[in-house]
């Protein structure tokens, strides 16, 4: 398989990139990081471009995810909103765990916003769903449909007792 090929192929498989936490605000629609490929206080910058940066792609797909290596001084993540307006976190010896948390709290989605999205995308209001928890309980409710054997006895035609029982 060329995708298990390279430097920590674990951050190819979809079970990895799904486990990101970092969901950005409706908001956000250019997320860029500045750090260079060298030098002790930009280790936590790289090693988040590294683990995570794929994670937030994935969890992100409206999102421009820009990176600049070797372009400045001191690593720093800077990030556009819709409205023209942006922000700029510095992520200055920090480690990448740090720098995740931090995004969470300024970047990501709540808690609760989180659970209501996936309370929304989990209910289906699909009129042609049936069953237990749905707006109909059988198929026999829905126009154009046999009704229920128990409440109108099917034609002979349609049973297996006539069909498959008869006498040549």
């Amino acid at each position: 398989m060329p995708f298990m090929k390279g430097r920590a192929p674990i951050r190819r498989t979809i079970e990895y990139l799904t486990s990101g936490r970092l969901m950005l605000k409706k908001n956000v629609r250019i997320f860029s990081i500045n750090y260079n490929t060298f030098g002790e206080h930009h280790k936590g910058a790289r090693d988040y471009v590294f683990w995570n940066l794929s994670q937030l792609q994935y969890k992100n797909p409206e999102v421009q995810v820009v990176t600049f290596k070797n372009m400045t001084p001191s690593p720093f993540i800077r990030c556009y909103f819709e409205n023209g307006k942006d922000i700029i976190i510095d992520i200055d010896s920090q480690s990448r765990e740090d720098i995740e948390a931090h995004l969470m709290r300024v970047l990501g989605k709540s808690e609760e916003v989180l659970e209501a999205e996936a309370k929304a995308a989990e209910k289906k209001d699909n009129p042609a769903n049936f069953g237990f928890g749905c707006s109909k309980r059988c198929i026999c409710n829905i126009p154009g449909q046999v009704p229920c054997p128990g409440v109108v006895p099917l034609p002979h035609h349609m049973r297996g007792k006539y069909k498959y029982q008869q006498k040549d």
